[in-house]
This record gives structure tokens, C-alpha cells and sequence, in this order.
């Protein structure tokens, strides 16, 4: 098997890398060629359905990053966004990190970048630093802690009452981070994934009229979580059926949950493992078309090609690496981050 015969087919175009299903020949394909390289497959769980299934692990950015910190592969193949395998080479910097396809960004990291968080913090010194870990390993340097969508609140929760604090990148999970810790002296970076921005609240509505008696999930990130906390207030839902929740959240959520039907206002890519977690339960996106681009540039060809071609190599300069690391590692010990985005 060479490596022009396995690549036959494959097409480098715009939106990612084309040209092969993922039938069980390709799966197939995939575990000999991980084998060979002594690789570990990582998937994000905004991943296509294929790759999803085809990964040895599956599940949220950190949660994944410290799994390949843990594992004794050499090689870490992340099929995720960019900064995810930034993350994972900041907390494995002597393993060679690979991404199918380095295109594959992030539309939420990119809302800030260092020079921009460098001004930033000259306009309120004495303030912490809290960033979300989906941000680049530049601004992760800048950052005094990092948080999850799963222990933001925590994180918050950790810094004295009396110490102003900068939140960024997103504007909605720090708006839910304002509504839990009551906290006034907080600000919040005006950021946002395009894709959980586009969920809205008339949406959101129009699906829980049309979906009476079921329960909802709703990603922090979603700019309608606001909108779920007001149908509650307004006893549209009861207030037990809506949950805000991090992508691990939900699926701790759906295993324990009761409901034959459940709204979930994410990226699609989520519902895969919900409906493989607790397959008795009808999942339905509340926006069928939530889908990021970025994510699904992580096609079967390009993992194909990652596999066969270790491309594309994922680097961070070690001054960048350490500073970041320090971030990420006062995260992890105010709490137990990595359940979920």
C-alpha cells in the first residue's frame, strides 16, 4: 500500500479536503495507519458523525487535550479546530501534534487576538485575566486563568470579590457568568462563535411551542441562553426542563434524564453522542443548520491524508508554550475542568 494508492482520490479544495467515504474500508484504513505512526485519534464531539466513530477518544477540547497528555503515544492526531491542538501541544510539548487540516480555525478564538488583549489589560491594571480555553495559545500567554464552559463560574468564584476581572473571548458565556456569580465588576469581551451566536431566541421559541413537554439543553456559548432563562421566568418551560449546560453536561444530563424529548441548542455534531448515550430519548437541534465549517474541514479524506503524510504538524514556541501552560494549570487546580465546553 503505498501512499500515492491510499491518497487516490483525495482533492484539496476550499472548503477542505474531499474525494473519500468513510465506509469500513476507510475506517479500516485509518486504525492501520494510526497504528503504524503510533498515534492516538482524538475527536471533538462537533466532529462529523465518521470521525466521531472512528476516534479512540471522543469528547470535549481539554478533556482531550489531557487525555493526549496522559497517553503514551507519540503522536497526537487532534480532528478538531486549531487552537484545540494548540491546547493539546501546550500540555504535550515533547509529543508531535497533528491536525488534518491546519485551515480548520476557530471564528470565537479569532475575536481576540494578543495585541488586542495587550491593550486590554493596559486600560485596567490590576485586573485578572480569565479566558476561555477556546482562544489561541497567545492569548492563553496573556491570561492568568483559564476556564471552561463547565467551571467558568468556579473559576469566577475563586478570584477575591474585590478584584476586577476581565472575561473574554465570549460574550455570552460571560453574561451567564455574570447572572450566576452576581459579580458587577466583571467585563466581558464582545465575542462569539458564529455558530452558537446564530441559535436565536424567536427560534428557540418557536420550538419549544412546537415541541410541548420537552426538555431543553442549551450550550452557554448559545446567544439564546438568555432567551431559555426567560421562557422558564415566563413558565412557557418549567424551569426544571431548561438547562444550561456545557457539551459534558449534557451528556451527563441525557444518561440520567427521564424525557422522551429533548431541544438542544449546540452545534449538530453534539447530537451524535447524545443519541449514542441515551439512545431511548429524541434529540432534536433547535437550528438544524447550526454547523460549523471549521469543524467539518475535518473530513475523511483530510484525516486520510493527515495519517499518511504527517501533515499538518501543529508548533508552539516554547516561551508562548510555558506562559500558557501556567494558565491552563491554575484552571485545573481550582477545580476539575475538562467535562465539558
Amino acid at each position: 500500500m503505498t501512499a500515492a494508492s491510499v491518497l487516490d482520490g483525495v482533492r484539496n479544495t476550499e472548503a477542505g479536503y474531499t474525494g473519500v467515504e468513510p465506509d469500513a474500508a476507510w475506517a479500516a484504513q485509518v486504525r492501520e495507519l494510526a497504528a503504524r505512526r503510533g498515534a492516538v485519534l482524538l475527536a471533538h464531539n462537533y466532529q462529523l458523525p465518521a470521525i466521531q466513530d472512528v476516534a479512540d477518544h471522543v469528547g470535549d477540547s481539554l478533556a482531550l487535550s489531557r487525555i493526549a497528555a496522559e497517553s503514551d503515544a507519540g503522536t497526537i492526531v487532534f480532528c478538531g479546530v486549531h487552537f484545540m491542538a494548540e491546547t493539546a501541544k501546550i500540555l504535550s510539548p515533547a509529543k508531535t501534534v497533528l491536525i488534518p487540516d491546519e485551515r480548520a480555525g476557530c471564528s470565537l478564538a479569532d475575536s481576540i487576538d494578543a495585541a488586542q488583549l495587550r491593550a486590554w489589560k493596559a486600560e485596567n491594571p490590576g485586573s485578572v485575566v480569565v479566558s476561555y480555553v477556546n482562544t489561541t495559545a497567545e492569548v492563553k500567554a496573556l491570561t492568568d486563568i483559564c476556564c471552561t464552559s463547565s467551571n467558568a463560574v468556579e473559576v469566577i468564584e475563586s478570584i477575591s470579590p474585590d478584584t476586577p476581572v476581565l472575561f473574554l473571548p465570549d460574550q455570552f458565556l460571560g453574561a451567564h457568568v455574570q447572572r450566576r456569580t452576581g459579580r458587577t465588576n466583571i467585563q466581558v469581551w464582545a465575542g462569539e462563535c458564529h455558530v452558537h451566536a446564530g441559535i436565536n431566541g424567536d427560534e428557540l421559541a418557536a420550538q419549544v411551542r412546537s415541541h410541548p413537554g420537552a426538555e431543553l439543553y442549551v450550550h452557554p456559548e448559545c446567544g439564546c441562553a438568555t432567551s431559555a432563562l426567560y421562557l422558564a421566568g415566563e413558565g412557557i418551560v418549567p424551569d426544571e426542563k431548561v438547562r444550561i449546560l456545557s457539551t459534558g453536561g449534557m451528556l451527563t444530563a441525557a444518561r440520567a434524564s427521564s424525557a422522551r424529548q429533548v431541544l438542544v441548542a449546540t452545534e449538530v455534531g453534539m447530537l451524535h453522542q447524545l443519541r449514542k448515550a441515551a439512545p431511548e430519548i429524541d434529540f432534536q437541534a433547535v437550528n438544524d443548520k447550526a454547523s460549523c465549517r471549521y469543524m467539518k474541514m475535518i473530513t475523511p479524506a483530510a484525516l486520510l491524508r493527515c495519517l499518511v503524510e504527517g501533515r499538518d504538524e501543529v508548533h508552539v514556541d516554547e516561551a508562548t508554550a510555558a506562559a500558557a501552560r501556567g494558565a491552563v494549570e491554575r484552571m485545573i487546580a481550582i477545580g476539575t475542568p475538562g467535562r465539558g465546553e
